[in-house]
């Protein structure tokens, strides 16, 4: 990267009155660092650092813009200061309507409000093609540290002369010695974006395309465009089976059905699919019948007759991700073996010489490679490789080599090399590794090299496949996006291809077309909105207690779609599906299935210490394994908090590992009236009450588990069975174990309004 140069401006007095613009939310925020200056109670966040195109050329105004906020009590004087890597200079800064800034040339500050948000943004433009990052550090007043930073990494592409066209160029493919496939990963629908959320967190992986709905037909006419050029001659789209036993219906076919068949270039570029079947009862299929009378003839007539699917030696190739799954849905190993007999025969009657069969393996294990054989299949592929310790580039390179010449060596079933270019995991969980282009490339070779050394009567001389297109959630791709650009691809070109004349990567922008990403942009723009609503800062009922977290009342409107916190920290949560009836105290969070969702916030998870209070109605008696405000969900089921009815029991759990420290009540929790629950820890001992009284306690010494997962008031999780019947309100959270004397006293404090006797 290049070294950075660094520029200082001013900053401003007041929140912009509306949200920034959408393009500038669809490419997500960057994490800042949070810290208190002026008082104990100010704090500045950099909400988001963002830039306006997922790529941009040199010579070419380009914009970035940064979103402040003031999560404090206290109005604050604030200075940003803008790095860019050299060769990017500044040449316009836009502020908001209005602002008025403090002090002169030598001291340009501004003040920034209690509680308000503020974006700056900024034009800049690069000399030449260039990669680097951006940063933006804020500090307070005159003081000299930074209080929150945030960095973004940029790229620049070589300049272009813009244009106006009507539709994408004409693909100019390249020859390659080999046949080049890509793993195509189709989850970017218009109606999913939450699939984005990983990349939002990595906004160095937005694709040149932005958070696009793969259903347009413009994204497979660029997709294709891309591929081909750079030697790139087919994609194996994961496909997706919905429901068993009946007539075929799929998830996320829409990059084939709905994109790549409309595509104007659907002739250029072949394609193939990988059967993910690893749902079970779900994704597989219900039998023999089902596979040859359902699923094979939904195949052969939508895929494999189309003339873009990929056929070598006249038969079609068919890629199964989960085959030893098989072995259930059809009822043993010689079932599958005879299936996959009859399906190749009735490739041959549909006109084909057969059906190539690929099972998915990546490792070493013989023993499965053996029951692959015996079931039938022709080769085994790895859809990517794993490698663990989070390995430098060099070691990931090695160890991938390592294990394809080792399958190799094994002699039991051929294979079909994969190289892969990276892992992160949806949650970035477990061992996190990527290749860059330049040792990307040196792994291709070797790859290619090692390939060239197979059997020529084996598929596996023949064909390369490369992981992944665009698998941008779990961390590894090779299209183009910001931080690396064309770099993947231009290594694909510089190894397979034949010798060529110098090409020009052209992005969207540069012939006047997109952007796909409108159904993101218009969702960021939905969520923004309720954001600000949700975070408004409330007070219930006078000052805050000691160490209270957040207070969700319920008191909002039956249909208001948010839930805000009574405490004044802004912890507000959004409303799903749930309404309000009259509650102990205003009203109440009617729980039916519904719930609100509070969004993840280091301040929920306290670490030694916890209380969780509420007041519930239900007329169902022994309410089984639903939860009230949970905290505990896949991906930290080690970690968090929950208040719920376990068995008809009040339950109050923190665990220590996966689902430990169930902590029941000794009595049934009451039916037909409202009933007051808290659950305590102090460090060593869980307690739980009922109505203020002590209903059961357990040992737990140790921290509290922090997790960054949201917290869900009325239910387990959002559209979960695992949710409460009934009415709930005013949930309490604190960092502090609060006394069997104060429990008591905050049931007593509504007791008497809803009749109850104290005890």
């Amino acid at each position: 990267m290049q070294k950075p140069i660094m520029m200082t401006v001013c900053l401003f007095t007041c929140a912009l009155p509306g949200l920034a613009a959408p393009t500038r939310a669809a490419n997500g925020p960057a994490q800042g660092t949070p810290a208190a200056r002026q008082g104990e109670t100010s704090t500045i966040r950099v909400r988001r650092f963002s830039q306006d195109h997922p790529l941009d050329r040199a010579r070419r105004p380009a914009g970035l813009s940064v979103e402040l906020e003031n999560a404090g009590q206290k109005d604050v004087d604030v200075d940003v200061r803008l790095a860019l890597p050299a060769g990017v200079t500044v040449i316009g800064l836009a502020l908001p309507a209005g602002v008025t800034v403090i002090g002169g040339p030598a001291g340009r500050t501004a003040r920034l409000a209690a509680g308000n948000e503020a974006t700056l943004s900024w034009t800049v433009e690069a000399d030449g093609p260039t990669r680097g990052e951006a940063r933006v550090d804020v500090r307070l007043g005159a003081e000299p540290a930074t209080v929150a930073t945030a960095t973004l990494p940029l790229s620049f592409l070589p300049q272009v002369e813009p244009r106006r066209l009507s539709s994408v160029p004409e693909p100019q493919p390249v020859a390659t010695r080999l046949l080049i496939g890509a793993h195509n990963c189709p989850l970017w629908e218009a109606d999913k974006p939450e699939m984005w959320a990983n990349i939002l967190k990595h906004p160095g992986r937005t694709p040149a395309l932005g958070f696009y709905a793969q259903e347009n037909p413009e994204v497979a006419d660029w997709e294709t465009k891309w591929a081909v050029e750079h030697g790139i001659s087919f994609f194996i789209y994961c496909w997706y089976r919905d429901g068993q036993g009946g007539a075929v219906r799929t998830h996320f076919g829409s990059a084939i059905h709905d994109s790549l068949f409309r595509s104007k270039f659907v002739g250029k570029m072949k394609f193939t699919i990988m059967w993910e079947n690893q749902v079970r009862g779900q994704a597989g299929v219900a039998d023999q019948r089902d596979l040859m009378t359902n699923l094979m003839p939904y195949w052969v007539e939508n895929y494999f007759k189309h003339p873009s699917y990929l056929k070598v030696d006249n038969k079609p190739v068919l890629f199964v991700y989960r085959p030893e799954f098989l072995i259930d849905d059809l009822g043993g190993v010689e079932n599958v073996a005879r299936a996959f007999a009859m399906m190749r025969q009735a490739c041959r009657n549909a006109g084909f010489d057969g059906l190539y069969l690929l099972g998915e393996y990546r490792g070493l294990d013989p023993d499965q490679l053996r029951l692959m054989k015996r079931l039938g299949l022709d080769y085994t592929f790895a859809y990517c490789w794993y490698v663990p310790n989070s390995p430098k580039p060099e070691q990931a390179i090695r160890a991938q080599m390592a294990d394809i010449r080792k399958t190799q060596e094994l002699h039991i079933l051929p294979q079909v090399v994969t190289v892969s270019q990276g892992w992160s995991g949806w949650q970035d969980e477990g061992s996190i590794w990527s290749i860059p282009p330049h040792d990307y490339e040196s792994l291709l070779r070797q790859a290619g090299e090692f390939v060239s050394t197979l059997p020529a009567n084996e598929l596996g001389s023949r064909m390369l496949l490369l992981d992944n297109w665009n698998e941008w959630g779990e961390g590894h791709y090779i299209a183009p996006h910001r931080e690396n650009g064309f770099g993947y691809l231009d290594a694909v070109r510089k190894v397979f291809a034949a010798p060529r004349a110098p090409h020009v990567d052209l992005l969207p922008e540069d012939v006047g077309l997109g952007p796909y990403d409108s159904a993101f942009r218009a969702r960021m723009h939905r969520d923004e909105t309720l954001r600000r609503l949700r975070t408004k800062r409330t007070i219930k009922n006078g000052p805050p207690e000691h160490d209270l977290i957040a207070w969700w009342p319920f008191d909002e409107g039956p249909d208001d779609p948010v839930a805000l916190d009574g405490s004044g920290h802004r912890l507000g949560g959004e409303v799903h599906k749930a309404t309000r009836a009259r509650g102990i105290d205003g009203n109440a969070l009617v729980c039916q299935g519904g719930c609100v969702l509070v969004e993840p916030s280091p301040s929920l998870s306290p670490a030694t210490a916890l209380t969780i209070e509420c007041w519930v109605k239900t007329e169902q008696v022994g309410q089984e394994n639903v939860w009230l405000v949970n905290r505990v969900l896949s991906g930290g089921t080690a970690s968090g908090y929950r208040l719920g009815v376990l068995e008809g029991k009040p339950c109050f759990e923190i665990p220590v590992t996966d689902w430990s420290h169930h902590l029941k009540a000794s009595e049934a929790l009451p039916t037909g009236r409202w009933v007051h629950l808290a659950g305590t820890y102090d460090g060593h001992t869980m307690r739980i009450f009922v109505d203020g009284l002590e209903r059961g306690s357990l040992a737990r010494p140790g921290p509290i588990h922090a997790n960054d997962l949201r917290l869900c008031l009325g239910s387990y999780d959002v559209d979960h069975p695992a949710h409460f019947t009934g009415l709930l309100d005013e949930v309490k959270l604190y960092g502090r174990a609060l006394s069997e004397g104060e429990v008591r006293e905050h049931y007593r404090q509504f007791a008497d309004r809803a009749g109850l006797k104290s005890p």
